[in-house]
């Protein structure tokens, strides 16, 4: 599998694939949402988005946020970095796609020099949750905030 930036040509198959991937979350609200997942173009004027490819095939993708001053920092921390929109195409589910996309933000985060990596999940991602559980994140009650009524988002980090 190779973990690389998203090329231009790969923009709407990634806007596509992160749509149905949050689709796939039973009970997920995604009223007026998924126009922003399908925003892969918006996202990459100031954060990276990270495409894991096999075969000439993306199978998931996440955007890796730099700091807080990026439109689509979750965050004020100036230490941290994030991470946001990360999906898994459902067909490449139990194939270590989420675990290397999320390894791939962590490990950039440390080559720039940053302490912790952030990000928000929701009650809905019970596997994206055990995943960052297992990888090393700890949850981090400071950084819940709820963007809309009846949608809370789970502050996680990780401590590089």
């Amino acid at each position: 599998m190779e973990i690389r930036r998203i090329a231009e040509h790969e923009h709407a198959r990634v806007g596509e694939l992160t749509v149905a991937a949050y689709e796939s979350v039973p009970g997920l609200p995604l009223d007026g949402y998924r126009e922003t997942l399908r925003d892969v173009a918006g996202r990459i004027a100031d954060a990276v988005v990270l495409v894991a490819v096999v075969d000439d095939e993306v199978l998931g993708a996440v955007t890796y946020v730099p700091g807080p001053d990026s439109a689509s920092a979750e965050f004020t921390d100036p230490a941290a970095a994030g991470m946001r929109f990360l999906a898994v195409d459902p067909a490449a589910h139990g194939r270590g796609v989420g675990a290397a996309l999320t390894r791939a933000c962590l490990e950039r985060a440390r080559q720039e020099g940053r302490e912790r990596v952030v990000l928000h999940s929701t009650a809905w991602m019970a596997t994206a949750v055990r995943l960052y559980e297992r990888l090393g994140f700890r949850r981090a009650v400071e950084l819940d905030w709820t963007p809309e009524p009846g949608v809370t988002l789970v502050g996680y980090a990780f401590d590089l």
